[in-house]
C-alpha cells in the first residue's frame, strides 16, 4: 500500500494517503457516488488480522479466552479475528477455548461523536471473573468509549484484560494509550465498510472506504 509505514504497534497510514481508485474494486452498486476511495482493501485487512491473531496467541498461550465484542461495528473484525485465532491454535496443536459475548455503545450522530455515551448490552458480566478477556473494537479515536468499557469490565474482576482495535484514528485529544493489539493507525477521516457504518449504511462493504460528502448528505439523519 503506497504511503504506508510499518511500525509497531500497528500499520501506520500517513496523512497524505489518498486511497485506491474505486474502479479497481468491486463494491455494491447502490453506493455509486457515495464513496471517495477504497482506503484499506479487504485482503490487506485479513492479512493484518492474521498477524494480530498470532500476537494474541503468543501472549495468551494455552489459556482460555473470553472475547467481548463491541457491536455493531466490531462484529466482522471480531468474527474474523476469532476464526484466525482458532485456526492458528489448531495448527500449533494448542487447545484454546474461546467464548464470545457482545456489548454495544451508541455515541455517534451522523459523522460526529456526541457526549452521550450509552452502554447497551448485558449488565451482568460476572462470567468474566477470573478470566482472560479480549475486548474487540473496530475503531478507537478519542478513547472515551474504550475507557468507559474498561472501567465497566474491571468491576467484574477479570484475570487479565487486553484490547484489540482494528483502527486507531489520529485525532486531536486522541486516546492517550493505544490498544494492546492495533491493526491500522489512520488519519482523522470518516471511514465506512467492513461493518463500520454511517447511520447504519455501508456495513455491507468488504473494504474500508472513505465516505464522500455526497454520501454523507444522502444518508444524513
Amino acid at each position: 500500500m503506497a504511503d504506508v509505514q510499518r511500525k509497531e504497534p500497528g500499520v501506520v497510514i500517513k496523512d497524505g494517503w489518498s486511497g485506491y481508485s474505486l474502479e479497481l474494486f468491486n463494491y455494491p452498486e447502490h453506493y455509486q457516488g457515495d464513496l471517495e476511495c477504497v482506503y484499506i482493501p479487504h485482503g490487506v485487512i485479513m492479512n493484518r488480522i492474521e498477524c494480530l491473531a498470532r500476537d494474541i496467541l503468543e501472549d495468551i498461550g494455552h489459556h482460555d479466552m473470553m472475547v467481548l465484542c463491541v457491536l455493531k461495528g466490531g462484529y466482522k473484525f471480531c468474527s474474523d479475528l476469532v476464526e484466525s485465532i482458532k485456526a492458528q491454535s489448531r495448527s500449533a496443536n494448542r487447545r484454546l477455548t474461546t467464548r464470545v459475548e457482545f456489548i454495544r455503545f451508541k455515541s455517534y450522530l451522523n459523522d460526529q461523536s456526541t457526549e452521550d455515551l450509552h452502554i447497551i448490552g448485558p449488565d451482568d458480566l460476572s462470567m468474566l471473573k477470573g478470566k482472560n478477556v479480549l475486548i474487540v473494537e473496530a475503531i478507537v479515536d478519542t478513547g472515551k468509549t474504550m475507557r468507559a468499557l474498561l472501567q465497566h469490565v474491571e468491576t467484574f474482576q477479570p484475570k487479565m484484560v487486553k484490547v484489540a482495535g482494528l483502527l486507531v484514528k489520529r485525532v486531536p485529544h486522541g486516546a492517550a494509550e493505544l490498544p494492546d493489539y492495533v491493526g491500522f493507525v489512520i488519519p482523522n477521516r470518516f471511514v465506512v465498510g467492513y461493518a463500520l457504518d454511517y447511520n447504519e449504511y455501508f456495513r455491507d462493504l468488504n473494504h474500508i472506504c472513505v465516505i464522500s460528502e455526497t454520501g454523507k448528505q444522502k444518508y444524513k439523519v
